[in-house]
C-alpha cells in the first residue's frame, strides 16, 4: 500500500540545470522544463530510494480525471514509474511523449 508523503522542496534539475520552485499544491516531482526526474523515492515523497538514477520521460497518456500520466524509465536500474504531470508541466513535450512510437523505449 504506498503511503503519499508531501515533500515539495526546490530543486536544481540534474538533466536541464534550471533552478525548479516548489509546486506549492502537492509534491513537486519532475522537473516542468524537460520532465527529468530522479529515483529516489519508494514511496511518493519518502526520498528513501538508494537508487539516485535519473527518470527519463518516455510516454505520457491524456487521463479524463487526471490530465497527463507520465511514464519515466530509469536509465540506471530499468524501473517504470509513473506519475500524474503537473499545471505547469510542459505540454509540448506531453503532447509529443504520447507518440506510440515512444513506447519502444518504454519496454
Amino acid at each position: 500500500m504506498k503511503r503519499f508523503i508531501k515533500n515539495d522542496g526546490g530543486f536544481i534539475c540534474i538533466n536541464c540545470g534550471r533552478e525548479i520552485s516548489p509546486l506549492k499544491y502537492t509534491s513537486r516531482n519532475h522537473c516542468p522544463h524537460c520532465l527529468y526526474s530522479l529515483h529516489i523515492d519508494v514511496m511518493p515523497g519518502d526520498r528513501q530510494n538508494n537508487c539516485g538514477g535519473i527518470l527519463q520521460p518516455v510516454l505520457s497518456e491524456p487521463s479524463a480525471s487526471k490530465g497527463f500520466v507520465i511514464t519515466f524509465k530509469c536509465k540506471k536500474c530499468g524501473e517504470k514509474i509513473r506519475n500524474k504531470a503537473a499545471k505547469d508541466d510542459d505540454t509540448k513535450i506531453l503532447i509529443r511523449l504520447t507518440n506510440p512510437e515512444n513506447i519502444k523505449d518504454f519496454k
